[in-house]
């Protein structure tokens, strides 16, 4: 092999997903540096991000997350108004849909996570209660915090489409979707035009010391780039760089899968918002399925109980007819080198799952709609299920990863934060929670083993 030409850049972000991307943008557009190189093997945006569900939430059962994710939609709230609406964010929120008639549990995690903050949680109870329904409209005009719906005629009311039995809706009002392929684009054009581009190269080695050297091929050979500092936004591949760093980092990757749709029938209104059903739920099947599934040991579990967690959605324009399901029930961990593990079986079992919430998708259940679209992502993850954003153990090295399934949504934040570490700036007070520090913060993390998960 020939020599490779070296080149010299003050920050090598490696990865050129939606975080990568952000990261060098922000190092860029925030911290004014220009010799900023993007390396990925594969095209911008082409696996894991091009997966996205495009939605986002400021809710969550920590004030931390929610602090991060407020950020992150405030950042893409300036894209999308200095672009012109280019990013299409609508803010129609998440709807959260219960059988429990009055679930204190997620209550108290609202007021948790919101920190207390006055007026952020308004609870109704009462048929009459002036509450201002979902509409998938511009952002600007959407009302902030949450509604806890508690009266079935409310309920029905405003969510008509919804199974009848279904006794409490969490209305998360800063919540909604947009386009995560566009917000990518805007990042990419304004690199450019610093001259940033992304690199099409595979890092096979990474040398630390006294600057990285990191030993790269393309189609074109053999390249080496030397950098001052490196991020690491390898998405579901950041454990490899890591490795190279000699670091072993506490992520996983679990692949999830989705489905979208002709939704001919209309089962699914239009100004609905991102609903999902938190209860769990046997799926039904009838005694010749039930055979079927109970001798295949891949499938025998869908015959256990499951999960709550199915999510629908409205997909694309508001006058179109896509629709969107999705369900995060998979807990076991992939090799992200490997084949895709698709699961045949998954159309049917979220259309079932989903059709308890939404009684008219049952209509789609063994008739599943010609042009469907099945497909899948990893999600990169710790065990607590936090993003691992700032310094890694080696000096001068960065992660900004584990965003698991919020990796849209939180790119900004993720992208603005990750720059402020590698330029040596100032970082929100949240930031640290947020970084590799925590595992070393006893009271933290036992706090969040006590929460869970801490996603949906």
């Amino acid at each position: 092999m020939s020599a490779a030409a070296i080149d010299q850049v003050e920050v090598a972000v490696i990865g050129a997903g939606s975080v990568g991307i952000a990261v060098a943008y922000y190092l860029v557009v925030e911290r004014g540096r220009r010799r900023v190189a993007l390396i990925d093997c594969r095209p911008a945006m082409s696996f894991t991000s091009a997966r996205s569900g495009e939605n986002y939430r400021n809710w969550w059962p920590h004030p931390v997350m929610t602090a991060f994710t407020d950020h992150s939609i405030s950042l893409m709230e300036q894209i999308d108004r200095a672009s012109g609406s280019r990013l299409d964010m609508t803010r129609g929120g998440y709807a959260l849909a219960s059988r429990r008639e009055r679930p204190e549990d997620l209550i108290s995690s609202l007021y948790r996570g919101y920190d207390g903050a006055p007026g952020q949680v308004r609870l109704h109870e009462s048929a009459a209660a002036e509450y201002r329904p979902s509409q998938r409209g511009p952002w600007a005009d959407a009302p902030d915090g949450v509604d806890v719906l508690l009266n079935r005629a409310l309920i029905r009311r405003n969510f008509p489409s919804f199974a009848r039995d279904v006794a409490s809706v969490i209305h998360i009002r800063r919540a909604g979707s947009f386009s995560a392929q566009q917000l990518g684009q805007f990042m990419l054009e304004a690199l450019a035009e610093a001259g940033v581009r992304v690199r099409r190269a595979e890092v096979r080695a990474i040398a630390a010391a006294p600057a990285f050297d990191i030993e790269m091929t393309s189609e074109g050979g053999a390249q080496r780039v030397t950098a001052e500092r490196i991020v690491n936004a390898a998405g579901p591949f950041v454990r490899d760089i890591g490795a190279m760093l000699g670091e072993d980092l506490p992520v996983r990757c679990v692949y999830q899968q989705k489905i979208s749709f002709e939704d001919r029938s209309g089962a699914i209104p239009r100004d609905m918002p991102f609903a999902i059903d938190l209860d769990g739920q046997h799926l039904a099947w009838n005694d010749e399925e039930r055979e079927l599934l109970a001798g295949d040991p891949a499938a025998r579990r869908l015959l256990e109980p499951m999960p709550g967690g199915v999510h629908c959605r409205p997909d694309g324009r508001v006058d179109g007819t896509r629709i969107k399901l999705g369900w995060a029930y998979n807990a076991q961990a992939s090799d992200p080198h490997a084949e895709e593990p698709l699961d045949p079986n998954f159309p049917d079992v979220v259309l079932r799952a989903a059709s308890r919430l939404y009684p008219a998708l049952a209509a789609y259940v063994g008739r599943l709609p010609r042009g469907l679209h099945h497909y899948g992502g990893y999600y990169a993850m710790t065990e607590e299920n936090w993003p691992l954003i700032g310094p890694m153990r080696t000096t001068g090295a960065f992660l900004a990863g584990a965003l698991s399934g919020f990796g849209s949504m939180a790119a900004c934040a993720a992208g603005s934060v990750c720059a402020s570490w590698a330029a040596g700036s100032p970082v929100p007070d949240y930031a640290k929670a947020l970084s590799g520090a925590r595992h070393a913060d006893a009271a933290l993390m036992a706090e969040l083993a006590q929460l869970g998960k801490g996603s949906l």
